[in-house]
């Protein structure tokens, strides 16, 4: 077979020349002799064109974070496999080398980066350490997304060097593949060498540093029901005292900022567009649109939720002409051409991603495709401690992030319980589990709309305590869905191994120890 068909080592062999043009360089070839490392010009640009398929990825990553989620839902037939549960094989959207081509990029960087010491004298052990740290980030991030969609894939650690070496590799345990990103995340703190800030502030934010290994590692804790390590990790960004860390964005009518102009000092690692800049634009916002065509859109579940959370600031004296908390003329507005109030409005659409000239008097419209994508915000950090520490049974500690998180749209406390009060022990003690970690995924929800989180959030609470909560995550599930028949997703979910796509056919069908995902197996 042809290895590049499902991980295609593309490289490139461009020096960079200005700050502003790190993630604007593109690859021009498709494989990477292992002559070619000779300056730390060569391995950089390597890093540069992992990045370059992050962002080309990132269409692939919103599909698969929100379409079984119920909170957006997809216009086109090809997607809609995905969130109705019909997928196949051969489906488009199951591919998964968009995934290993950043793993590929990092294999190179690991494996042969440290060669080019020998080779250009002005490569120092600080920059080596900080280029090697990116590359782990990468590979191990990778190996998350594949984790939580497919649950067990190939572990790949050497680069591919050419179409001449035999790849046939079978399928790591969900076990080995969570042992490989900790240990990634692991080496790259190691290092000593992971950066705090860069010389700009979108490379602090557009490139990895330490912050975005440690809110890395707490996702995958997280995943893997490792909570007190989760709570340790998410601390290194919550309790930091650096004078750039990412700090939390208290201010309901700054909300919008994060995604606006973005870069924000919330943001922890976010991929970056800059059209003034650079002249770089994105396809990915093209997935949202003014207009009842949009290719993806608000499920009428969501919209529900949105509407309400609305009125509850309206409830509180928030103007409906203003942007209002995370809500309106922030998450969803109105669509266009839409004069009556938000409440009379039959459709929303995405403002992150777009912006909008619709009732927006903060001038918020976007010029040019060019919003930037986030992997992490300390918001969600916040709100993954607060899991962990629901399920280490610390309900003080996490109603305290969560009402953090609730006051910044503009909401009351939890359940009005005042965490100062002399009986807030007694009504702490009052809570249950479930209810808590409901609340908090009711709040990612809300906070995280179109962000490529939904369904793992979902479907993490179905996994957690040997699926004791699988019935309720089958009902998150069913309770957005409006494009299929219910009691068909219901079906399907009854079988775990249904949760996770199939490997693709071309793999199956090019490699021979590779064995098909239970569900979608012809010889179950």
């Amino acid at each position: 077979m042809k290895v590049k068909n499902i991980i295609s080592l593309i490289a490139v062999a461009l020096t960079l020349t200005a700050c502003n043009d790190y993630l604007d360089v593109k690859p021009d070839n498709e494989q990477v002799a292992t002559d070619y490392w000779k300056s730390k010009e060569d391995v950089q640009s390597v890093i540069t064109s992992g990045y370059y398929y992050m962002q080309q990825a990132v269409p692939t990553l919103l599909k698969w974070g929100e379409l079984r989620g119920g909170a957006m839902y997809a216009t086109g037939s090809s997607d809609q496999l995905l969130q109705d549960f019909n997928l196949t094989p051969s489906s488009s959207i199951c591919k998964w080398d968009a995934m290993y081509k950043i793993i590929n990029m990092a294999n190179s960087v690991i494996k042969y980066a440290p060669g080019v010491q020998g080779k250009d004298n002005t490569y120092y052990d600080q920059v080596l350490g900080s280029d090697i740290a990116e590359a782990y980030f990468q590979r191990a991030y990778s190996y998350l997304i594949l984790l939580k969609n497919y649950r067990e894939v190939p572990l790949v650690t050497e680069p591919y060097a050419d179409d001449s070496h035999p790849f046939n590799i079978a399928k790591s345990s969900d076990t080995a593949i969570v042992r490989q990103i900790k240990d990634d995340v692991e080496k790259a703190l190691a290092t000593g060498a992971a950066k705090g800030t860069y010389e700009t502030a979108w490379q602090t934010k557009g490139r990895v540093t330490k912050w975005a290994l440690y809110a890395l590692m707490t996702d995958v804790c997280l995943w893997n029901e490792d909570y007190e390590e989760a709570v340790e990790y998410a601390d290194k960004i919550l309790t930091a005292t650096d004078a750039f860390r990412p700090v939390f964005i208290a201010n309901t009518s700054e909300w919008f900022t994060i995604f606006y102009p973005g870069n924000s000092n919330e943001s922890i690692f976010e991929l970056n567009w800059d059209y003034n800049t650079n002249q770089k634009t994105n396809s990915f916002t093209s997935l949202f649109s003014q207009s009842q065509s949009s290719p993806l859109m608000f499920t009428a579940d969501a919209v529900a939720k949105m509407k309400a959370e609305t009125q509850t600031l309206k409830e509180r004296g928030y103007d409906d002409n203003a942007r209002m908390g995370r809500m309106l003329l922030a998450t969803y507005v109105p669509e266009t051409g839409q004069t009556t109030s938000w409440n009379s409005a039959n459709y929303f659409y995405m403002w992150k991603y777009r912006g909008t000239d619709v009732q927006d008097i903060t001038g918020g419209a976007r010029t040019h495709n060019d919003a930037h994508f986030i992997i992490y915000r300390v918001a969600e950090i916040m709100l993954m401690k607060a899991q962990a520490e629901v399920m280490l049974g610390h309900y003080r500690e996490a109603l305290q992030l969560i009402d953090r998180i609730r006051h910044r749209a503009g909401l009351d406390n939890y359940q009005g319980i005042d965490l100062t009060s002399s009986d807030a022990d007694a009504q702490i003690r009052q809570l249950d589990e479930l209810s808590l970690l409901e609340e908090i995924l009711d709040q990612k929800e809300m906070e995280f709309f179109g962000e490529g989180k939904r369904w793992y959030d979902l479907l993490w609470l179905g996994r957690i305590k040997d699926h004791r909560y699988r019935s309720q995550f089958v009902a998150k599930v069913l309770e957005g869905n409006q494009t299929t028949n219910l009691s068909w997703i219901e079906s399907v979910l009854r079988d775990e191994n249904a949760w996770y796509m199939p490997v693709p056919q071309y793999d199956i069908e090019h490699n021979k120890l590779l064995k098909q995902n239970p569900y979608y197996s012809t010889t179950k």
